[in-house]
């Protein structure tokens, strides 16, 4: 049991150096660039599945565009990736997020993130002290009045909106337990 345990907790951190090294070997700006085209991407995807979505940027404090990759192995899982924290004022704030789970599973998940910002104060929080969401903090769409309605929006509370897509469209639940965000110092000096 020890042994599977290690191998598993081996695959997880190789794997999720392998995700880190896709952006090895580009400079800031090609990094920060292929961030852009990424979010503007996601972007257009939201406002073509959730129209009323660009109404809600347009009148938000900010929104944050993430990318990510998860891979689950037996007990575990680990994942990671880069987006970009813009506010109201269009201010770019490059960012990293990592996850890290445990359950039963096996395979990889490529998902996008989109977090609509209603409050400014929770907006610079996030930017400058970037979150950390630990325990079971699914920001699911409830079943019933919300369940097919929602398609995909999940509000984690008053101020923050988050829509999730996978490659099979809108997801119904945007998960967020145990994901940490934070700056990414190097992406955003020198600008």
């Amino acid at each position: 049991m020890k042994t599977t345990i290690m191998h598993t907790f081996t695959l997880l951190f190789c794997a999720y150096g392998l995700m880190g090294c896709a952006s090895l070997g580009q400079s800031a700006n090609e990094q920060r660039a292929e961030i852009n085209k990424m979010a503007n991407a996601t972007l257009q995807h939201l406002y073509n599945e959730k129209p009323g979505s660009q109404s809600m940027i347009s009148q938000a404090a900010g929104y944050a565009v993430f990318d990510n990759a998860e891979v689950n192995v037996i007990l575990a899982s680990i994942g990671g990736g880069y987006g970009v924290a813009v506010s109201s004022t269009g201010q770019r704030t490059y960012m990293r997020m990592g996850t890290v789970g445990v359950g039963l599973g096996a395979g990889v998940k490529d998902f996008k993130q989109v977090m609509i910002f209603r409050d400014q104060d929770t907006f610079n929080f996030f930017v400058e002290k970037g979150w950390e969401f630990g325990g079971h903090a699914d920001a699911a769409a409830k079943a019933g009045a919300m369940g097919a309605a929602a398609g995909g929006k999940a509000t984690l509370d008053q101020d923050i909106t988050v829509f999730q897509f996978t490659e099979a469209g809108l997801a119904l639940q945007a998960i967020v337990a145990g994901t940490k965000y934070w700056r990414v110092d190097e992406l955003n000096a020198g600008r």
